[in-house]
């Protein structure tokens, strides 16, 4: 079947979708969006998370056709005319971007957080990043990372 998705402010047509294929592969394997990860396939480590009509998503949970006339923003739609918003260029600068699979779900996540909290206390932040999994990392450069944003935000002002 064939959909129509709006992802990243662009309108999307998209070809031989099957009913229930996944939003991740959609963006993935059909529009070629490899930001969004594919890890667990069941919605536990986060590294596939986007936003969804503003709320974050697991992209693997979510049928491409759900996302029919809603507004998909995926990691790469975070950055604006070739520069990279500032979660994205904080991850870099604290050096919270190992072996790169669960990032794009934590800028995703960050993201949202910093939307809705603009300074988030430690506590706040590791509330918000439960549901992202990282296997390389101890979490304090992903925490760092954060609270960089946080105050590139706060100076932006």
């Amino acid at each position: 079947m064939r959909i129509e998705l709006t992802v990243n402010g662009a309108t999307h047509e998209v070809d031989d979708v099957w009913e229930g294929e996944s939003l991740l592969y959609a963006l993935r394997e059909r529009m070629g969006l490899p930001g969004s990860k594919n890890a667990c396939e069941q919605g536990e480590c986060g590294s596939c998370t986007v936003y969804l009509d503003g709320l974050p998503v697991c992209s693997c949970l979510v049928a491409a056709g759900q996302a029919v006339g809603r507004e998909v923003t995926t990691v790469e739609g975070l950055s604006a005319q070739g520069e990279l918003h500032r979660v994205q260029q904080a991850f870099v600068q604290a050096g919270a971007v190992q072996c790169g699979f669960c990032t794009p779900g934590l800028i995703v996540t960050t993201h949202d957080l910093l939307e809705r909290n603009p300074q988030p206390s430690d506590p706040e932040i590791r509330e918000a990043l439960a549901g992202n999994l990282c296997r390389c990392t101890g979490y304090e450069k992903i925490m760092d990372a954060v609270r960089l944003a946080a105050r590139t935000e706060e100076r932006s002002r």
